[in-house]
């Protein structure tokens, strides 16, 4: 449960760090002992022979079971303090004081909303039973969406706070006052929504949380306190271990543990996971406060865990972390020194050596003088998701989002609202690529055991006009079930993405090949993504923000690299893409197409966009210097024969010529044109003679 606490926070206690479990109950229980001379018993039914004359022996027990949660109490076990206040109150259940600790109880527990019924009760049982009431019954109030009566409570505890406990606590209770009204405000923007809970098939009894997807929503990798085989702790759940689920028919399956090599004998949670899944960062709670592992997919099996370098991973916490899509950037949560808040967001870049570069602080935009916790990178690589204490908080952590602008600066975070935001701590949020399902943990009413994962699908406002844009995520009110809630009209945002995913495989066998997926910005002639395929399946996935005409490289050993070109405008909205790509040996009269050679129009001048795919045609013909192979031009059927024969050959030849002044031997090169005798698609259409518009080069001998 290490990882899990350490993002249970009390925010009536303190705004500005995470506390400690055990200090928090003390002072709680202090706090509450420092009253108890002060206890009316006018209404209260005390635990007194006076009170039970006939019931001794369970009197008895009773005061013995309080004795024992005392105790529990005092050393911050709340799990088993109320246990034993529990069995108490179903012998009396309406003594003030125990209704009381009961609700300290829930308040230091995964099911915090559950204390308002108790305070409540304690209230109407002795109006002063501890001078701090209204304090509480405002944060049961306020913890059930009952902001306004929240409000009044916390007002009427700041009344009765003499000058220098005004001066001391006034700005905490005034920030809760705050975050009640941001919450009112916020309930008046519902929008319609999904919530559902994923169910037993892949919540258990216990605490499930931090779920992670890939972009595709194939995969889902979360932390589990479920039965283990280990010890189980004081709280009467197991040690944190990280399990899989996969999506089959639309519906995500039964889970299954990560295995021995990512769940040790200590805790281990997810944090977070590269957009192919193919890479997983991990917490794992065994050095010091904790350190982000980072681990790879080899076929089936994933390897040992690695810590990442001290530029991440320093003396203090560091909780959460993400990948950027292109792989190149870590985004991550530390407390470390020199932050501006308590924990901050940093990022690291990946220099062209392969070493993470020192920490750097996002900002004052995105970070708050209070906590950041989880953060999530979107797949097109400009929106961030993230919690925090600060910003327009509604209690504790809430969700929000900023956007990157093109010069690397931040728009001011925008709270999500419900029901990705409740009034309680709202964490380890994560949204799929279309922007239509979220996914995070949480306590609910419906919630199996603790903390449950929960998918929602946002579905947009119910006027036609407003569908013309992909859904994403604004704000939907809190509920605890399934439900639909109207709005007239809202604005919804535009993911500008393109998923593209598949499978590499051999030609002639159809065997899956591990191989190299590089994305080339064609226009900047650079490598911007390296990714491998899996060794197992061949299968891939990238994703590729709008606005960059794009070339998809694949490489592998023994076969002749494969292309394919990818030319999206700024304006080009979500998509997902399949390409089965076959790979083909370097055998004799093997034909490829060079899918990101470009010319001027009607013309044989290289469009600079080229360079990068001739220069990968140069490397093969150095890498194999027996390879003599023939550049082919190839037009549509638009024109005359002579005119496209002329242009098919002049364009091979521009080829043939580019490939001598990178230094490859004219003995190894052929060059004809074909004019349009040899199409690969119909000249009928428009997309047919765009395909027919094409160089290609033929293997001659290796």
């Amino acid at each position: 449960m290490e990882y899990l606490k350490l993002k249970i926070i009390f925010s009536f206690m303190n705004n500005k760090a995470i506390f400690n479990k055990k200090r928090v109950a003390t002072l709680l229980f202090l706090c509450m002992l420092c009253f108890v001379g002060k206890v009316s018993m006018a209404q209260s039914v005390p635990f007194s022979k006076a009170a039970f004359p006939i019931e001794r022996d369970q009197l008895k027990d009773a005061k013995g079971s309080i004795k024992d949660g005392d105790f529990q109490m005092d050393y911050g076990n709340y799990f088993q303090a109320l246990e034993h206040y529990l069995g108490a109150n179903e012998f009396n259940s309406n003594n003030a004081e125990l209704n009381y600790k009961i609700g300290i109880c829930y308040l230091g527990s995964e099911l915090r909303y559950k204390c308002s019924e108790y305070f409540s009760k304690a209230f109407q049982l002795d109006r002063n039973v501890s001078a701090d009431i209204h304090l509480m019954l405002g944060r049961g109030l306020h913890l059930n969406n009952k902001f306004t009566a929240a409000i009044n409570e916390y007002k009427a505890y700041l009344s009765v706070l003499s000058a220098d406990d005004l001066s001391t606590e006034g700005s905490r209770i005034n920030k809760l006052i705050k975050e009640c009204e941001i919450g009112n405000t916020l309930n008046a923007k519902e929008q319609r929504a999904f919530v559902d809970n994923l169910g037993l098939l892949v919540n258990s009894k216990y605490n499930d949380h931090s779920p992670l997807i890939t972009a595709d929503e194939s995969n889902m990798v979360f932390t589990s306190t479920r039965e283990n085989g280990r010890k189980i702790s004081g709280d009467g759940q197991f040690d944190e271990d990280i399990y899989i689920s996969y999506k089959k028919a639309k519906e995500w399956q039964a889970p299954k543990s990560m295995g021995e090599l990512i769940n040790t004998q200590f805790n281990d949670a997810t944090v977070g996971l590269s957009p192919d899944g193919q890479q997983l960062l991990i917490y794992n709670g065994n050095r010091g406060n904790g350190d982000i592992q980072i681990c790879w997919l080899n076929g089936d099996d994933w390897n040992y865990p690695k810590s990442l370098p001290k530029e991440i991973n320093s003396d203090y916490k560091e909780t959460a972390a993400c990948f950027s899509p292109d792989g190149n950037k870590l985004y991550f949560i530390s407390d470390r020194p020199g932050g501006i808040g308590g924990s901050d967001i940093y990022y690291s870049k990946l220099n062209s050596k392969g070493k993470w570069g020192d920490a750097i602080n996002l900002g004052s935009v995105v970070n708050s003088i209070y906590n950041e916790e989880t953060v999530f990178m979107h797949p097109d690589g400009r929106t961030l998701y993230f919690s925090s204490e600060g910003h327009n908080s509604t209690g504790g952590f809430d969700v929000f989002v900023a956007h990157m602008r093109e010069d690397g600066s931040w728009t001011k975070p925008e709270n999500l609202g419900y029901p990705v935001n409740s009034p309680d701590d709202d964490l380890c949020f994560v949204i799929s690529a279309n922007g239509r399902r979220g996914y995070c943990s949480s306590v609910r009413p419906d919630s199996h055991g603790g903390f449950d994962v929960y998918q929602m699908t946002f579905l947009g406002p119910e006027k036609p006009i407003m569908l013309t844009n992909e859904d994403n995520l604004i704000a939907v009110r809190n509920n605890p079930v399934s439900n639909i809630v109207m709005e007239e009209s809202v604005e919804l945002k535009t993911i500008r993405l393109t998923i593209v995913k598949g499978f590499v495989k051999d030609m002639v066998n159809n065997e899956p090949v591990f191989a190299q997926i590089d994305i080339v910005d064609n226009e900047k002639n650079e490598v911007i993504f390296s990714s491998k395929t899996n060794s197992v399946t061949g299968r891939f996935l990238v994703s590729l923000p709008s606005g960059k005409n794009y070339g998809l490289i694949v490489n592998a050993d023994e076969y002749l690299f494969h292309s394919e070109n990818f030319n999206i405008p700024q304006a080009t909205e979500y998509q997902e893409i399949e390409k089965n790509i076959a790979l083909n040996s370097m055998k004799k009269d093997v034909k490829i197409v060079l899918k990101n050679v470009f010319f001027e129009t009607s013309s044989s001048k290289l469009k600079p966009t080229s360079y990068a795919e001739l220069g990968r045609l140069t490397l093969l013909l150095n890498e194999n210097p027996t390879l003599k192979i023939e550049i082919s031009g190839h037009t549509d059927n638009q024109g005359g024969k002579a005119v496209n024969l002329k242009l098919s050959k002049d364009r091979a030849k521009a080829v043939v010529d580019f490939l001598v002044t990178e230094g490859v031997s004219t003995e190894r090169l052929d060059f004809k044109g074909y004019a349009f005798n040899q199409p690969i698609a119909d000249n009928a259409t428009k997309e047919g003679r765009s395909q027919n518009r094409r160089v290609e080069f033929k293997v001659l001998s290796n």
